[in-house]
């Protein structure tokens, strides 16, 4: 059973079994990686804390058949703490987590612009150096545009006329 470590951003937990969750990543050199954390919901766990959503940790991960297997992580920053205690920071940081996870189809691959768009982004919401919607808005239209998927502002999709404030146009 080989071993890699990375550091990555917790995006997303589900529960599996009593004492288990399976935790999603995006990494900086395997991408998005799903990883099976054991006994983390039990209260004397060692890790469980560090593996909560917009959490950066330093893991070290056993590939397994399905599922890897987090055997070890550290905290890097703890971005959680301060979002969680904003709810419009909260609401932003769903939205970036989210978006992440379904832009980042493939397993295992590196994806370092969209995750250092991810780190960005909840530096920001964590320190609240804008406002949360906004960052979360700019994180969607930059995370889209590396993905490949840029909207188009200079001209209406439906008619073609160039954007005129005096009118509504779409996008």
């Amino acid at each position: 059973m080989p071993l890699y470590q990375d550091e990555g951003v917790v995006l997303r937990t589900a529960k599996l079994g009593e004492a288990d969750r399976i935790i999603t990543l995006l990494t900086r050199d395997h991408g998005k990686i799903r990883a099976v954390a054991k006994g983390v919901r039990r209260t004397k766990s060692r890790f469980g804390g560090r593996l909560e959503p917009f959490m950066r940790v330093d893991v070290l991960v056993a590939e397994g058949r399905s599922l890897d297997v987090i055997s070890q992580a550290e905290s890097i920053s703890a971005y959680a703490g301060p979002i969680c205690a904003d709810y419009a920071a909260y609401t932003a940081a769903s939205v970036i987590a989210e978006t992440a996870d379904k832009l980042v189809a493939g397993e295992h691959e590196r994806m370092t612009m969209q995750y250092r768009l991810v780190l960005g982004a909840l530096n920001a919401l964590a320190k609240h150096a804008h406002d949360p919607n906004a960052i979360g808005d700019s994180y969607v239209m930059r995370a889209l545009a590396i993905a490949g998927w840029t909207p188009r502002l200079r001209a209406c999709v439906v008619c073609g006329d160039p954007i005129d404030a005096g009118k509504a146009w779409y996008f």
